[in-house]
């Protein structure tokens, strides 16, 4: 059954671009207020998870336990969009992560860290929706501007990364004066933010860009209860190389970040550096994943897709190797950490903008959740991979490895590029 005709006034190229400025802008709005909640519900949840349990290896799953969740709901979150829109994506991700912190607030007052664990895999729906909200962004893009609308979106993931950390402390004292028990006040308060973020999505995400991106496009919509999300992601991928090297460049780029990012903290430690170091070095690192992203959108635009992901390879490979041959030398490694951050910019956003741009319409939100489950997954495999490298042999022997990993992916890439060229 096909879709009703669009009405001219609303198929128009200048009213098009209306709503996708109103689209752009409300996904913003729900990213600087979901990613509040995100940072500041993890702020204190591997030494809430210390306290509880009393053990410092259980406390590492904190972190696990919400990429696992990301993960997790990623496919749910597709399968959601796929059959209802944008907007049901992104209210079911919002939904789990506010259940989630509601389980976590109760499991701080139970003492229960096995409850605060299964609490955290739900408020991985936070990041679920952060991701998903990038590919939102493209959905009524015009021909050409994909990875620039996408870079807009991550590029506000900035403000509540930064921002949520340092609300930690403030919502844990508000919390206790309300009567929570202690630590428990950050995930009330990242409950607020996520209930807040699924009402600016809910109410303002209108007309959904899916559907509507869908009626343009004379696409259907998949029926609920019917959608294989897994099945029908592989049979586009097997038949989209293009997509097949975005996804493979996405994962790879997320986990030289993540493998790097998470051992920095521990070498600076063992260093001899202050935590106001290691905390400028993060916040460092931070900035390089985000705050040039609209820039690496504008370049992937321009120059093209695959050649700002081979830029991003070459410099993880860089990174790769300041770090590992940085020694007791901060400001290598605080220069391997901006270059790391800035390689993952290049590798999601031209990645993310090349799956978007390569893949039929109506399966978008099947091989879309596909990746964000892949790259939570291979996030996940890399932390604890990185730990055990580093823990067996040395940071340095982490920092070969993973320049040897994006090394031949980056040669991989272009070699395919050049042959597949005319």
């Amino acid at each position: 059954m096909t879709s009703a005709p669009i009405k001219p006034a609303v198929s128009s190229p200048d009213r098009i671009q209306s709503i996708q400025r109103r689209t752009l802008a409300v996904l913003s709005a729900a990213q600087i207020v979901g990613g509040v909640g995100v940072a500041v519900g993890l702020a204190l949840s591997s030494v809430v998870v210390d306290e509880l349990s009393g053990s410092t290896v259980i406390s590492g799953f904190a972190g696990t336990a919400t990429v696992l969740g990301a993960a997790l709901l990623a496919l749910p979150t597709a399968r959601a969009s796929s059959s209802g829109g944008r907007r049901s994506g992104l209210a079911l991700a919002y939904v789990a992560a506010l259940a989630g912190c509601a389980i976590s607030v109760a499991a701080i007052s139970l003492r229960s860290w096995p409850l605060l664990l299964a609490g955290l895999v739900l408020v991985g729906g936070g990041s679920a929706a952060s991701l998903a909200a990038r590919y939102s962004a493209t959905d009524l893009s015009p021909q050409g501007h994909a990875a620039r609308h996408l870079s807009l979106v991550v590029w506000a993931s900035t403000i509540g990364s930064v921002a949520g950390p340092n609300l930690a402390k403030p919502a844990d004292q508000i919390g206790m004066r309300l009567g929570l028990v202690e630590k428990a006040g950050p995930f009330a308060f990242a409950a607020l933010a996520f209930a807040l973020a699924l009402v600016i999505v809910f109410g303002l995400l209108r007309p959904d860009p899916l559907k509507l991106a869908r009626d343009l496009d004379g696409a259907q919509t998949g029926k609920p209860g019917r959608t294989r999300t897994i099945r029908t992601a592989w049979e586009t991928l097997r038949t989209t190389p293009m997509a097949r090297r975005a996804l493979i460049m996405i994962a790879v780029s997320h986990t030289a970040m993540v493998s790097v990012m998470s051992m920095t903290p521990v070498k600076l430690h063992h260093d001899g550096s202050n935590l106001d170091v290691i905390g400028l070095v993060i916040s460092l690192h931070i900035a390089g994943m985000y705050v040039l992203s609209p820039v690496v959108g504008w370049l992937a635009d321009r120059a093209g897709k695959v050649p700002v992901l081979v830029l991003g390879m070459a410099l993880l490979l860089g990174a790769a190797a300041l770090a590992g041959t940085a020694g007791p030398r901060v400001w290598q490694v605080t220069t391997a950490l901006v270059l790391l951050g800035l390689g993952w910019s290049c590798g999601l956003v031209a990645g993310s903008a090349l799956v978007s741009e390569s893949v039929p319409l109506d399966r978008r939100p099947a091989v879309q959740g596909l990746s964000d489950l892949l790259m939570n997954v291979c996030g996940a495999t890399g932390t604890i991979v990185a730990g055990a490298i580093v823990g067996l042999l040395s940071f340095g022997a982490l920092g070969l490895m993973v320049g040897i990993m994006v090394a031949a992916a980056g040669l991989w890439l272009t070699a395919v590029w050049r042959t597949a060229r005319p």
